[in-house]
């Protein structure tokens, strides 16, 4: 997902130094959509990870 991000930043990067501002805002957008997608989803493993019981406890 991060991957996918970086990569949509990076063509809008390159879109917008050739005056392509239509497609850079477009893809801009959809890496910062795609960044927080990433963000939620991290935070949510995180969250996860931290409630995990360790290996061998019992209930």
């Amino acid at each position: 997902m991060l991957t996918w991000a970086v990569i949509f930043f990076v063509i809008a990067l390159i879109a917008a130094i050739f005056g392509f501002t239509g497609i850079a805002a477009a893809a801009a957008g959809i890496a910062k959509i795609l960044f927080f997608i990433f963000l939620v989803i991290f935070v949510v493993t995180l969250i996860l990870a931290l409630f995990k019981r360790p290996p061998g406890a019992r209930e």
